[in-house]
């Protein structure tokens, strides 16, 4: 099989390459994947550059990349129904504490690890759904339900934020979105109600206006260390603001005085940590909401499979208005 790899971190033009590598068979447990699309987060160029947190040096020969991915189901191991075999499904966790990920034409994994994509939703939208539909799902749904509440989606142009208004709107929440100005018009057309520049120098004023003077029960927070002073002020007590990202601020002094005041929860996400019960609830509710057609997904580009080096780089690059996906093969029919 085909398979992207690097045996050294550092940048995309410099450690990765397109290799042959024997194709993987099942262990117990496991299932075989004809991988069709692969995702390409943050996360991962992240790792490729430095490594995974509690993993010292380079713990493996080579690393295969990703976490997201999507396909088919062509081999079980013992103990795993041959029933799968042939079933459609999209991949959650590929490389995390492991060395082989996603981005190869097969993978071996858990069959817990290869969900059931439901009927109608596409191979490329199953390669979205691991990082960025679980962490926008979780970050909305987790403390709770939001009908009747106000939620706070900051970044809701992001691949995650603009899930993040999506389900909050399909949930039944009064949605307040923060973004470029040049993105208005995307996250007022995924539902959100009030969409305000984030740069805005008076945005927690902004905020709470839109909300009628009242503070909102829950912030989806894509930057937890720039917007912590904004967030401790316009987030009401007893609310909740779920923070699963501060990549400009990774150290922030936290305003610990009104936080305290107003008893606010703070749920620091990071989905490949999700307990066996927390993962089952999010899978269903966000197949719920793409059952109902809550769900639309943006795609940047669909790079091919020789062209991961500036997969990589477009998404390092930023300012994207969708996902990143690499195809790693023929196109599965859907």
């Amino acid at each position: 099989m085909k398979a992207i790899t690097y045996r050294a971190f550092g940048a995309a033009s410099e450690v990765l390459q397109l290799e042959d590598l024997p194709v993987p068979q099942p262990a117990a447990g496991e299932v075989l994947v004809e991988v069709a699309f692969t995702g390409v987060n943050p996360s991962d160029v992240k790792t490729r550059t430095r490594g995974q947190p509690g993993l010292s040096g380079f713990p493996w020969d080579y690393i295969i990349p990703h976490s997201d991915g999507s396909g088919v189901i062509t081999a079980v191991g013992e103990g795993v129904s041959s029933s799968r075999i042939g079933e459609r499904v999209w991949i959650w966790n590929g490389q995390f504490r492991r060395s082989c990920g996603t981005a190869a034409q097969q993978i071996t994994l858990p069959g817990e690890q290869a969900v059931t994509l439901p009927d109608g939703v596409s191979l490329e939208v199953g390669a979205i759904l691991g990082i960025p539909g679980l962490t926008a799902c979780y970050a909305v749904f987790g403390q709770g339900e939001v009908a009747g509440k106000t939620v706070l989606v900051q970044g809701g142009a992001g691949t995650v934020g603009i899930l993040a208004v999506q389900l909050a709107k399909w949930g039944g929440a009064h949605v307040i979105a923060t973004c470029s100005p040049r993105a208005d018009e995307r996250v007022l057309a995924a539902g959100a109600d009030v969409v305000l520049d984030y740069r805005a120098k008076d945005l927690a004023e902004q905020i709470l206006q839109a909300n009628g003077a009242n503070p909102v029960d829950l912030i989806v927070e894509v930057e937890f260390g720039l917007n912590i002073e904004t967030d401790s002020h316009v987030i009401a007590e007893k609310g909740c603001i779920a923070a699963y990202g501060s990549a400009q601020e990774m150290s922030p002094n936290l305003p610990f005085l009104p936080l305290l005041f107003k008893a606010v929860r703070l749920e620091i996400i990071l989905v490949y940590l999700l307990t066996a019960v927390e993962r089952t609830a999010t899978i269903s509710r966000l197949h719920a909401a793409l059952s109902a057609g809550a769900l639309r997904f943006d795609i940047e580009k669909v790079y091919k499979i020789s062209e991961a080096c500036l997969a990589h780089e477009a998404v390092e690059a930023g300012a994207r208005e969708g996902a990143i996906l690499i195809q790693m093969g023929e196109a599965l029919a859907d």
